[in-house]
Formats: C-alpha cells, sequence, structure tokens
C-alpha cells in the first residue's frame, strides 16, 4: 500500500514554479468517447520510455475527463506539436465537454483520432499505467509514427514559445 502527505498549497506552488523551470514540448493527446467522439488534453508531461519495444509516457492528471476515455480504448494518439498550433494546444487546455467540437479531425486506420499540422504523431496502445500522486503514469507502445520537418512548440516558466529547427544538428555519441 502506497501512503502519501499532501503537501502544503504553499509547497505545491513553490513545486510547480520549479517545474515551470524546465522547459518542455507541448504535445496534445486525443482518443475516442464512447460516442466516437473526439477527447482529448494538452500535456507537457511526455517523455520517451524505451526503443525496444518503443514505449512511450504520458502523464494525464486523475481528474481528467478524458482520462478514462484512454484507459478504456486501450489506444491514443500522440501529438507534438508544431510551432504554429498554440490555439490547438489552448484549446485542449481548456475545460468542458465542448472544447474541441469545431475542430477538424480525421480518424485514422488504428481507430485514433487525428489532428492536422503536427510536428509528429505518435499512435499508440496503453501497455501499462501505473499509479503517480493525482496523475496516472500511461505507458504507450508506438504502433505508427508519422514526422514533418516542422519548429514545435515549446512551454517555459508559464509560456508557450516557438521554437524553429536547428540550423546546426547535434549528434550524439
Amino acid at each position: 500500500m502506497t501512503t502519501s502527505t499532501i503537501a502544503p498549497a504553499e509547497f505545491q506552488a513553490e513545486f510547480r514554479k520549479a517545474m515551470a523551470e524546465f522547459p518542455s514540448g507541448v504535445t496534445v493527446v486525443t482518443a475516442l468517447d464512447e460516442q466516437g467522439g473526439l477527447v482529448g488534453f494538452t500535456a507537457s508531461a511526455f517523455s520517451s520510455l524505451s526503443l525496444d519495444p518503443p514505449l512511450v509516457l504520458v502523464c494525464p492528471a486523475l481528474s481528467s475527463a478524458t482520462y478514462p476515455h484512454l484507459v478504456r480504448g486501450g489506444r491514443f494518439a500522440i501529438h507534438i506539436l508544431a510551432a504554429d498550433q498554440q490555439d490547438l494546444a489552448m484549446a485542449f487546455a481548456s475545460k468542458g465537454a465542448d472544447k474541441v467540437a469545431a475542430l477538424d479531425w480525421t480518424l485514422s486506420d488504428l481507430g485514433n483520432p487525428l489532428l492536422k499540422g503536427a510536428s509528429c504523431v505518435l499512435e499508440c496502445s496503453l501497455w501499462r499505467e501505473y499509479e503517480g500522486g493525482d496523475h496516472a503514469i500511461l505507458v504507450g507502445e508506438v504502433l505508427r509514427i508519422d514526422r514533418c520537418e516542422s519548429g514545435v512548440l515549446l512551454y517555459h516558466r508559464g509560456r508557450m514559445s516557438n521554437h524553429a529547427l536547428p540550423e546546426v544538428e547535434v549528434v550524439s555519441a
């Protein structure tokens, strides 16, 4: 059994500020609801996990309206947003049932709702789920990748910004 303590509100606020010091990419995670409609949320808590098998993780809040659909459906798409997609990030970050009603999307042959214009889309099946405090840790096995060469949207210190393609590629050793 896991035992946890609730941190005081002041500490939670300081922790949030500390985590904002780490720049991250902005993703939108999409899935289908029971009626076949688009659901999703904006996430900066996303990371690669394994090359073999190809795994990624994303961490939705337990209070997210999308979270139950990700688990129930067992599949989802992670969109790494392009530099010009801040409006899309804000739409999925908002609350409410109609937040994405007017958005244009298509259904992939793997059964995932896909948004246009993302820098990269990873179509995943749910591989594992773990507890993570007030968030879930969902591990997805990547089944399909769709990439395009574009700048990406970054989140840092509470703001989103355009990160253009680098002029010189850094090669790791």
